[in-house]
């Protein structure tokens, strides 16, 4: 009965069950994998000390910055250069921008800093200067944005002054030496009041070390590769089983044995030869 799955159309429905099943299940353990190491990465995040508690370092000893550095004080000296503002920052449920002011250090390379938040539009709100002459700075080190940070304004077009995301690629083009390829953030108002006005930006966790959205999408991408394995499986059953449904009804006579397979649905025609009887009372009629 089941010798048709011999017969060459079978032999590629196997084929195709064959690989399929294996790579569904082979991508579903993979979105598992990482998952899990989603996981374990905050675990591990959460056993360890705040980083911002740490005792503070020279910069060039924590870059470059990994989930390990991400957030540890970080100690710069130099002096302030260019200012950017940096638009569509929420900070506290509400809109603003942040203070970006460059530092320039005694080795030539600049460090942004972010220096506050200010509530507002960028270029409609005063900003308070930054200090003058050399300073020695300590703040919460953070790698450098990019497209998939929260708050990032990838869509060109700021006004002179404006900075969309926080990355030395973004600011190579706009100043005329060397950015870390890093940014801290001042966890305090800066002393002297010039920066009384803003407020200190949290630093943010390092990518992939929470439970984020994408790890919940990981563990929803397992769902649906296992899903599409069992569908397979139960579809290449169903169709083997109305095939063999088929071959029986020919068998025993119930459907002639000249019809042909519906080659959409793998399974036997709809419509049987009439009877020989049947075509000849039509032509007499």
């Amino acid at each position: 009965m089941y010798r048709f799955l011999l017969t060459p159309r079978w032999w590629g429905i196997n084929f195709f069950v064959v690989l399929a099943i294996p790579f569904c299940v082979f991508m579903g353990t993979w979105q598992l994998g990482r998952f899990e190491d989603r996981v374990q990465s905050h675990e591990q995040a959460e056993k360890q000390p705040d980083p911002s508690t740490r005792a503070a370092k020279p910069l060039d000893e924590l870059l470059p910055v990994d989930k390990v550095t991400s957030g540890r004080p970080a100690v710069a000296t130099g002096t302030y250069a260019d200012q950017f503002l940096v638009p569509g920052r929420e900070l506290d449920e509400r809109r603003g921008f942040y203070v970006l002011s460059l530092l320039r250090t005694d080795g030539g390379k600049a460090l942004p800093v972010v220096r506050g938040w200010l509530p507002g539009t960028a270029g409609s709100v005063p900003v308070p200067a930054a200090p003058q002459g050399e300073v020695t700075v300590t703040g919460d080190l953070q790698a450098s944005e990019n497209i998939h940070s929260d708050g990032v304004d990838t869509r060109g077009g700021l006004p002179a002054g404006q900075l969309g995301m926080i990355s030395a690629a973004s600011l190579v083009n706009l100043v005329d030496y060397d950015v870390y390829d890093a940014w801290v953030t001042l966890p305090e108002a800066e002393a002297g009041g010039t920066g009384g006005a803003m407020k200190p930006v949290p630093a943010a966790a390092p990518q992939g070390s929470g439970l984020d959205l994408k790890a919940f999408q990981n563990l929803g991408y397992t769902g649906e590769w296992f899903v599409f394995a069992g569908f397979v499986l139960f579809m290449w059953f169903r169709l083997v089983r109305r095939e063999a449904e088929a071959v029986r009804d020919v068998a025993l006579g119930l459907v002639p044995a000249g019809e042909e397979a519906d080659a959409d649905a793998g399974v036997a025609g709809a419509e049987a030869v009439p009877a020989p009887e049947t075509t000849k009372a039509a032509q007499g009629s």
